[in-house]
């Protein structure tokens, strides 16, 4: 019995966390959370446009540093535990504020228009960080085969890109929000 208890003791002191380590845990991944955001923000359009193997290795490398400096040293299933809900109160608390119209152009950006009748919007690449390589293999995808094909492209926030074929109709309510829409007109 004296071997459980001895056991369970060294278990609980394993899997738990000293009360000094609470608030590192926690203002880590406040820290962490807010890092990734801004580089995710920054990236966005290049890194979700086309994912390579580059791309895929260096996503999982960021989720391991992240989680190596949220859980700190030496690991715990307690700070783990912490660090976990940290993140979903933050992605809570970011999630109701991405509903409002002027924190989700803060947080997400805006659309904008890569391609303008058959026309590459070169600004606009060095915008989003895309290549015209990126543009035509986005095309092929789409079942594009011809850059003179596509009335409009758009890269929107959230990694995706959105093709309209010539002749496709396009309402301007659809590009109320897109950088460079004007180029439309």
């Amino acid at each position: 019995m004296t071997e459980l208890k001895h056991w369970l003791n060294y278990a609980a002191g394993e899997m738990g966390i000293e009360a000094h380590r609470i608030p590192v845990v926690i203002l880590s991944a406040v820290g962490i959370y807010l890092a990734f955001l801004l580089l995710v923000r920054v990236f966005t359009p290049r890194v979700l446009a086309q994912v390579t193997i580059f791309d895929a290795v260096v996503l999982v490398m960021f989720g391991a540093v992240a989680g190596r400096v949220v859980i700190g040293h030496p690991p715990s299933l307690a700070a783990g535990v912490i660090g976990l809900a940290t993140l979903m109160v933050m992605e809570a608390i970011f999630g109701g504020l991405r509903s409002t119209r002027g924190f989700r152009a803060l947080l997400q950006g805006s659309p904008v228009l890569i391609v303008a009748q058959g026309e590459i919007v070169t600004a606009a690449l060095r915008r989003t960080r895309l290549t015209s390589r990126d543009v035509h293999s986005l095309l092929r995808r789409a079942g594009v085969g011809s850059l003179s094909e596509a009335q409009a492209v758009i890269a929107e926030p959230t990694g995706d890109i959105s093709v309209f074929r010539v002749g496709q109709p396009l309402d301007q309510a659809a590009l109320q929000d897109v950088v460079g829409a004007e180029l439309l007109k």
